[in-house]
Protein backbone atom coordinates (compact mmCIF):
# COMPACT_ATOMS: atom_id res chain seq x y z
CA UNK A 1 0.00 0.00 0.00
CA UNK A 2 3.01 2.33 0.84
CA UNK A 3 4.58 1.82 -2.50
CA UNK A 4 1.15 2.79 -4.11
CA UNK A 5 0.96 5.48 -2.05
CA UNK A 6 4.53 6.89 -2.86
CA UNK A 7 3.97 6.17 -6.55
CA UNK A 8 0.37 7.54 -7.37
CA UNK A 9 0.37 10.36 -4.77
CA UNK A 10 0.03 12.76 -7.10
CA UNK A 11 -3.15 11.56 -9.11
CA UNK A 12 -4.47 10.50 -5.97
CA UNK A 13 -4.73 13.71 -4.61
CA UNK A 14 -5.44 15.59 -7.75
CA UNK A 15 -8.44 13.09 -8.01
CA UNK A 16 -9.81 14.20 -4.23
CA UNK A 17 -9.16 17.88 -4.85
CA UNK A 18 -10.67 17.83 -8.53
CA UNK A 19 -14.02 15.95 -6.86
CA UNK A 20 -13.59 18.11 -3.70
CA UNK A 21 -14.21 21.31 -6.64
CA UNK A 22 -16.71 19.01 -8.43
CA UNK A 23 -19.01 18.99 -5.41
CA UNK A 24 -18.50 22.72 -4.73
CA UNK A 25 -19.24 23.99 -8.21
CA UNK A 26 -22.51 21.34 -8.05
CA UNK A 27 -23.56 23.14 -4.42
CA UNK A 28 -23.00 26.20 -5.39
CA UNK A 29 -24.71 26.46 -9.05
CA UNK A 30 -27.88 25.28 -8.63
CA UNK A 31 -30.87 26.07 -11.10
CA UNK A 32 -31.64 29.50 -10.33
CA UNK A 33 -34.58 28.51 -12.31
CA UNK A 34 -36.39 27.73 -8.64
CA UNK A 35 -36.07 31.36 -7.92
CA UNK A 36 -38.00 32.40 -11.52
CA UNK A 37 -41.01 30.66 -10.82
CA UNK A 38 -43.81 29.88 -8.92
CA UNK A 39 -46.45 27.48 -8.48
CA UNK A 40 -49.75 28.32 -8.10
CA UNK A 41 -53.25 26.86 -7.68
CA UNK A 42 -56.04 28.40 -10.22
CA UNK A 43 -59.05 29.37 -8.04
CA UNK A 44 -62.97 30.34 -9.22
CA UNK A 45 -62.86 33.10 -11.55
CA UNK A 46 -59.14 33.23 -12.39
CA UNK A 47 -58.21 33.96 -15.99
CA UNK A 48 -54.80 34.32 -17.61
CA UNK A 49 -54.80 37.61 -17.73
CA UNK A 50 -56.36 38.24 -14.28
CA UNK A 51 -53.30 36.48 -12.97
CA UNK A 52 -50.67 38.28 -15.50
CA UNK A 53 -52.28 41.60 -13.33
CA UNK A 54 -52.04 40.10 -10.33
CA UNK A 55 -48.79 38.97 -10.08
CA UNK A 56 -47.42 41.92 -12.68
CA UNK A 57 -44.95 43.49 -9.73
CA UNK A 58 -43.28 39.81 -9.87
CA UNK A 59 -42.48 39.61 -13.57
CA UNK A 60 -41.26 42.22 -16.56
CA UNK A 61 -43.35 40.66 -19.59
CA UNK A 62 -46.34 42.58 -20.93
CA UNK A 63 -49.26 40.75 -20.11
CA UNK A 64 -49.57 39.18 -23.12
CA UNK A 65 -46.12 37.54 -22.90
CA UNK A 66 -47.02 36.26 -19.79
CA UNK A 67 -49.89 34.64 -20.91
CA UNK A 68 -48.07 33.60 -23.69
CA UNK A 69 -45.80 32.18 -21.75
CA UNK A 70 -48.01 30.36 -19.01
CA UNK A 71 -49.48 28.50 -22.17
CA UNK A 72 -46.12 27.31 -24.02
CA UNK A 73 -44.46 26.36 -20.14
CA UNK A 74 -47.60 24.47 -18.81
CA UNK A 75 -49.01 21.21 -20.19
CA UNK A 76 -53.15 21.45 -21.54
CA UNK A 77 -53.11 25.00 -20.88
CA UNK A 78 -55.30 26.56 -23.94
CA UNK A 79 -57.49 29.61 -23.54
CA UNK A 80 -59.38 28.65 -20.23
CA UNK A 81 -58.26 27.71 -17.27
CA UNK A 82 -60.17 26.11 -14.68
CA UNK A 83 -60.22 25.97 -10.67
CA UNK A 84 -57.90 23.76 -9.01
CA UNK A 85 -55.45 23.09 -11.97
CA UNK A 86 -51.55 23.82 -10.56
CA UNK A 87 -49.59 26.30 -13.41
CA UNK A 88 -46.03 27.76 -13.50
CA UNK A 89 -45.58 31.35 -13.59
CA UNK A 90 -42.85 33.24 -13.80
CA UNK A 91 -42.04 35.59 -11.07
CA UNK A 92 -38.65 36.83 -11.79
CA UNK A 93 -38.08 40.68 -12.59
CA UNK A 94 -34.95 40.91 -15.04
CA UNK A 95 -34.47 45.08 -14.40
CA UNK A 96 -35.32 44.61 -11.03
CA UNK A 97 -32.76 42.08 -10.15
CA UNK A 98 -30.18 44.00 -12.32
CA UNK A 99 -30.49 47.63 -10.42
CA UNK A 100 -30.63 45.55 -7.27
CA UNK A 101 -26.71 44.21 -8.44
CA UNK A 102 -25.65 47.69 -9.27
CA UNK A 103 -26.75 49.20 -5.74
CA UNK A 104 -25.22 46.21 -3.72
CA UNK A 105 -21.43 47.00 -5.83
CA UNK A 106 -22.34 51.00 -5.48
CA UNK A 107 -21.62 50.40 -1.70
Amino acid sequence: MKKLWNHYSYAIILLIISCAFAFIFTIQHQPEDQDKYMKITVTDGDSLWKISKAYSEGHSMSNKEFVNWVKKHNQNIDDEIHPGEEIMIPVSNETSTVTELAGVMED
